[in-house]
């Protein structure tokens, strides 16, 4: 069984993996998150800050026939990246909620997207033996905030005190069975209709817990426990939820080979390893398997293999079906990749893309170049790091969820590359989009040798860049039409303001070449010939001429948030959000509880939340996620351009550059 533990930020995920290792006999001291010397926890710079960072993976007997690779994943939500990574493997989940600090804004995201990919889920009300913990609260907002499919399977004692005891509910304690019931009766027609004749002896324990099982496997209920990872408290009977409730990993160890790479880390000689969680088939060493993703496929030979056991990863000579394997040996292998044939539950983006960027500055010039390659790692392991690498000014960006993740990259690239960087101030990350259709046409442009004619117009939005032609596939060799095509999508990555162009059609009008030729006797003429170098240079001077007929608008990100506060701040918070470029967009009173809803621009999101404490007295909680990406209410855009010319100047600088490239 492959399960992952997921929770907000100091819920006590890592905490909880422990406590699971130790009650397995995996581990024989219970390690501290606040000692740094977790067994998950690996990571000087994850052990200094107390926060996971990296996914990582560990494995205990669950009992005689299953074995658990237990993934921890990250709390914080600058690092959801590796948690996107790690839903695609998992055959079930336990999330974790503070029964002090309740539902908060990651628990809402987390269980969302979850629920989504019907993955089934345990939640687990931790840390009852703290201060302030009240865990009928706490499931009265579970039931409100995440899903209504909750069954509590015991009781607290003490809670908020080190003698805090969990009580299990009986098979046929009134107050349980009742719960149940009418929980799972929404998805059982027979026991519907038995809870409404009230047919006790038609739901015998064994008939309901049959029916919790089917619906936990199926995401359509939730057995809610209650414990504490620190003390042992509820933990066995989490581990007894797991065993009984949580399915097995499927998949035949003989059928074709089928899986998905949702971590890549580099070993001590620097070769790349690739975590695989395998859904069909068998892997063995010295193998060649196919891999890839989004048209790329790669090949290459298996060199060595190793699966989890009892907390550690052990060399093997095969990984088999619903098993997690670190492959070696395949040097293009990339995150999100999916080996053999891609399986159903292939690796989606589930979360917004990072909406802030920052330009990465090395303390030393001559640090430029270990810069780029040590980021060039980096993205390796966390493909949502996008690198913009800008030739004018000799500059680095890279796109981050937030001010921490800067901090974790700072201190990587000083500790485990050696190369001690600055960062500039974070900018949000817009898109530009076209506001109109633009035509552009060049026939043997000099020095190239080639004719290209392109068209761009709007699409709707979320329809990403699509190419197409309008010419007969026949008019000149494949190899010139796939230049056009891939390098318009790498000429679109900058736009008239610098900024990635997304949403639009651009279609190939006209197009013609000059056959291979050479004088008489001679041999070949690159002067008489095209080649596909001539269509990758003049493809970029058409479409941004075509480009700048249809002209482009910036678009900003736009976040959704949610704002819970007393109802007396209500006026001043108002304010705050308007003078932040807010839109409140839903209202509503209960009690002396006010809560408002809307977007606010990602840019103002961190003033927001630094504004939030001391207009609310302390008391305001705020939930954002991103929402979807308006036009600027600024003219010009609030970007910088990627190059030191006016966009009217790009043709001819571009021309300079084909020239030299040439």
């Amino acid at each position: 069984m492959n399960l992952g533990i997921l929770a907000h930020v100091d819920a006590g995920k890592t905490s909880l993996t422990e406590r699971l290792l130790h009650s397995a006999g995996v581990i024989d001291d219970i390690g501290s998150v606040d000692d740094g010397n977790t067994q998950t926890d690996s990571l000087a710079l994850e052990r200094r800050r107390g926060i996971t960072i990296k996914s990582a993976v560990v494995s205990f007997a669950l009992d005689d026939a299953t074995t658990v690779n237990l993934i921890d994943t990250p709390g914080h939500p600058d690092f959801i990246a590796e948690v996107e990574r790690v839903l695609s493997v998992l055959d079930g989940a336990v999330l974790v909620v503070s029964a002090v600090e309740g539902v908060q804004a990651q628990t809402r995201i987390l269980m969302r997207t979850l629920r989504r990919l019907r993955i089934p889920v345990l939640i687990f009300v931790n840390k009852v033996d703290r201060g302030g913990a009240r865990p009928e609260r706490v499931l009265r907002e579970i039931a409100a905030k995440l899903t209504p499919a909750v069954v509590p399977t015991g009781t607290v004692t003490a809670p908020g005190t080190r003698t805090a005891t969990v009580h299990p509910y009986e098979p046929t304690a009134p107050e349980f069975t009742t719960r149940l019931t009418e929980t799972l009766a929404e998805h059982d027609d027979e026991i519907l209709a038995a809870y409404v004749d009230d047919d006790v002896t038609a739901l015998p324990p064994v008939r309901l817990r049959s029916a919790l099982h089917a619906q936990t496997a199926r995401a359509q209920a939730h057995p809610v426990y209650f414990g504490s990872a620190i003390t042992g408290a509820g933990v066995g009977a989490l581990v007894d939820g797991v065993r009984e409730l949580l399915p097995a990993a499927t998949g035949s160890p003989d059928g074709p080979v089928s899986g998905t790479v949702f971590k890549v880390e580099r070993g001590p000689a620097g070769e790349k390893i690739g975590y695989v969680r395998l859904f069909s088939g068998t892997v063995r060493v010295r193998d060649v398997i196919t891999f890839g993703s989004a048209g790329r496929t790669a090949e290459g030979k298996v060199t060595g293999i190793a699966v989890f056991d009892r907390g550690t990863a052990e060399r093997a000579d095969a990984v088999t079906a619903g098993r997690i394997g670190k492959l070696r040996g395949l040097g293009d292998l990339r995150i999100g990749d999916a080996v053999g044939v891609p399986p159903e539950r292939a690796a989606e983006q589930h979360f917004a893309p990072p909406t802030l960027e920052t330009v990465v500055v090395p303390a030393t010039p001559a640090d430029r170049g270990p810069l780029h390659l040590a980021l060039t790692q980096l993205a390796e392991q966390d493909p949502l790091i996008g690198l913009r690498q800008d030739d004018v000014r000799g500059e680095v960006s890279v796109s981050l969820y937030g001010e921490v993740q800067k901090e974790v990259v700072q201190a990587t690239l000083a500790e485990q590359f050696g190369v001690e960087v600055t960062f500039r101030g974070t900018t949000t990350i817009c898109v530009e989009r076209p506001t109109g259709t633009g035509h552009a046409y060049e026939k043997d442009l000099e020095p190239f040798l080639g004719t290209v004619g392109l068209r761009v117009d709007p699409a709707p939005i979320g329809s990403g860049i699509r190419f197409r032609l309008e010419v007969e596939l026949g008019s000149m060799p494949y190899a010139f039409f796939k230049a056009v095509a891939e390098t318009v999508e790498e000429t679109l990555k900058e736009g008239l303001y610098g900024w990635q162009v997304a949403d639009c059609t651009v279609t190939m009008t006209h197009s013609g070449y000059w056959p291979r030729q050479s004088h008489s006797h001679a041999v070949f003429d690159k002067s008489m010939s095209s080649t596909a170098r001539d269509f990758r240079h003049l493809t970029p001077l058409v479409l941004m001429s075509a480009l700048q007929e249809a002209g482009t608008r910036v678009h900003e990100p736009m976040h959704r948030f949610r704002i819970e506060a007393p109802d007396d701040t209500s006026g001043p918070l108002l304010t705050a959000l308007a003078r932040l470029g807010a839109v409140p967009r839903d209202q509503r009173q209960d009690g002396t509880e006010w809560t408002v809803e809307g977007d606010v621009p990602a840019a103002h999101v961190h003033a927001l939340e630094q504004r939030l404490p001391g207009l609310t007295r302390g008391e305001g909680v705020l939930e954002t996620s991103f929402s979807h990406y308006a036009p600027t209410r600024t003219t010009p855009p609030p970007t910088r351009p990627r190059t030191d010319l006016d966009p009217l100047d790009r043709k001819e600088y571009l021309l300079r550059v084909a020239r030299r490239v040439r």
